[in-house]
């Protein structure tokens, strides 16, 4: 559009054709995470999904809304953009599967300043990669293009995922009992929860750069902090279809500490040994440097255990065996025990 047809709204610093040719650039990496069931093409109204007949006997939908906070601030800084959206679908997805629901679709809201195609075009690539992993579609979205309302650069993510799950076969923690115990995944590193404490304590306490090589984690501080969440759909779908799981817990924002009750039955308590799993060097790091407690560590971050299932004592170590063919790494870290007195705290680490 020449200088002079410019449309007054494309003065106020919106520019729609702009948007218009962002939509055509990221048609081919949508497209390529439907799955059967998708029912409309990217660019309408709304997203059409089919759930089928007979599948299920009696369905249950299971959503999740969730962001990736102040992670965005890395990706800004490091100017690396192909990954965020890989955080975004697995915080999401992450929790439906929780319920031993397995996510069918997947929705972003991306809001920025002012459009950037090359930048806006990498996020949901990212995003796409995360419907891929976790076997979902991408099957809607919303760009909202603000100025005056973020900074030039600048961008915030939503995601959206709505999953299924047989009735009598959701996943609540009603069945977890004292004599159970606890298995956790291993962590690719901080996941997407505390990086509000970790750029306190990297960028305004120790004055470092994204760009600093920093020894005790084998890499640049960026590439360390922008390290992509897990998604763990596939394998906690696999193993819950082969073994009597009693309960599942995504390590997300609250830590150990805050999470883990959120499937505890009345009477009960985790006791996690924390010597049991080895941490990604990243824990340490910012346990040392901040001077961050222990009591402060395991409810900030997950320390290197993204998911944890409760199962059975006698299926241990089946299902550790499923667990490290499906490419895991699964550490035995705990028990649930009986809670000795009202107002103890129900999760003890030792």
């Amino acid at each position: 559009m020449s200088e002079t047809k410019r449309s007054r709204y494309t003065e106020a610093g919106v520019d729609i054709d702009k948007a218009n040719s962002f939509i055509d650039r990221i048609k081919p990496l949508v497209s390529a995470t439907f799955q059967r069931g998708v029912l409309t093409d990217i660019g309408g109204f709304g997203g059409l999904f089919a759930l089928g007949s007979g599948r299920y006997k009696d369905p249950v939908l299971v959503s999740s809304t969730d962001g990736v906070g102040t992670k965005l601030k890395i990706a800004e800084l490091c100017n690396k953009h192909d990954t965020i959206g890989i955080d975004l679908v697995a915080m999401c997805v992450n929790d439906v599967v929780v319920s031993g629901a397995r996510p069918l679709f997947f929705l972003d809201y991306f809001a920025v300043g002012e459009l950037d195609v090359d930048q806006a075009t990498d996020v949901v690539r990212g995003i796409a990669k995360g419907c891929e992993m976790a076997k979902c579609s991408l099957i809607g979205g919303e760009t909202a293009e603000m100025p005056g309302h973020y900074a030039t650069g600048s961008y915030d993510l939503a995601g959206f995922t709505v999953g299924i799950a047989e009735r009598n076969e959701i996943i609540d923690g009603s069945e977890v009992k004292v004599g159970n115990k606890l298995i956790g995944l291993a962590s690719s590193g901080i996941h997407s929860n505390g990086y509000s404490l970790v750029r306190k304590i990297c960028f305004e306490e120790l004055g470092l750069s994204v760009t600093d090589k920093i020894e005790e984690l084998g890499s640049t501080l960026g590439e360390a902090l922008l390290k992509p969440t897990r998604i763990y759909t596939e394998t906690v779908l696999n193993v819950i279809k082969n073994f009597h799981v009693h309960g599942v817990v995504h390590i997300t924002g609250g830590g150990f500490t805050d999470n883990i009750p959120r499937v505890l039955p009345n009477g009960c308590k985790a006791v996690i040994k924390q010597a049991s799993w080895k941490k990604p060097p990243v824990f340490d790091f910012l346990k040392t440097k901040g001077k961050v407690s222990t009591e402060d560590m395991f409810r900030t971050f997950n320390c290197g255990i993204g998911m944890i299932l409760i199962v059975p004592a006698k299926e241990v170590d089946d299902i550790m065996g499923q667990l490290s063919a499906l490419n895991e790494t699964p550490y035995l870290i705990g028990e649930i025990a009986s809670l000795s007195h009202e107002g103890d705290a129900p999760v003890e680490i030792i």
